[in-house]
């Protein structure tokens, strides 16, 4: 006989890895549970006016250091060095915060109840000052039920720093691999993916309730 007629038959196996399932959300929440608008703690002036501000003193990016962590005091000597006609915006912005939260994020609420009737881990990652942190609970009552929250203010550090990610990943003994990031910002969205998490882009209540289909955490 030939060698090719006394080997053995051999079948072949296909080995399949397991995937993880996805039993934990990593919630952003500004404009995913409860909605921001910069310009509400200006009503009564005029978008002309707001929006010079916003441009001159370049308002939303300096926003984002007040989210890593900066008083806004500094900030608001910095505008009065610089920008003393708009100095006096500061202040209103930081008095009327609450007024730029729009209450929940339509539909988001509804989810966050049915992920918490599956048993699903909830937890936050906000970009947030954590001087203004204390309106969020209020503006939309569904923050409350998240089992715990990294305020990029209180620790100094804000998304799409990959580290921040890695510090909740930490905080909360989170496996990543289970793990799906919900944000409306697409640069925190590829941050998470960078440290292994699911991520989801946010741009709505219904899409996102797809998304989770998908991943098995809804029927």
């Amino acid at each position: 006989m030939t060698s090719a007629e006394s080997a053995p038959e051999i079948e072949a196996v296909r080995v399949v890895e397991a995937v993880p399932v996805v039993d934990t959300v990593l919630y952003d929440l500004g404009n995913v549970l409860v909605g921001w608008d910069p310009y509400g703690p200006f009503e009564g002036l005029s978008h002309d006016e707001v929006d010079a501000f916003f441009a001159e003193t370049d308002f939303l990016a300096r926003n984002h250091e007040q989210d890593a962590g900066r008083p806004w005091a500094e900030l608001r000597a910095l505008v009065e060095e610089s920008w003393p006609q708009h100095a006096h915006l500061v202040d209103r912005y930081v008095d009327g915060f609450a007024a730029s939260l729009t209450g929940p994020v339509p539909g988001s609420a509804e989810i966050v109840d049915e992920l918490l009737a599956t048993g699903t881990r909830l937890y936050g990652l906000t970009n947030w000052s954590a001087e203004l942190f204390h309106h969020a609970v209020p503006a939309a009552p569904s923050i409350g039920l998240l089992e715990g929250i990294v305020v990029s203010g209180e620790v100094g550090l804000a998304k799409p720093d990959p580290e921040i990610f890695r510090l909740a990943i930490d905080r909360f003994a989170l496996d990543p691999a289970r793990t799906v990031f919900v944000d409306d910002s697409p640069r925190n969205v590829e941050a998470a993916r960078s440290v292994g998490l699911h991520a989801v882009h946010f741009t709505s209540a219904e899409a996102l309730r797809l998304e989770l289909v998908r991943l098995g955490l809804l029927g």
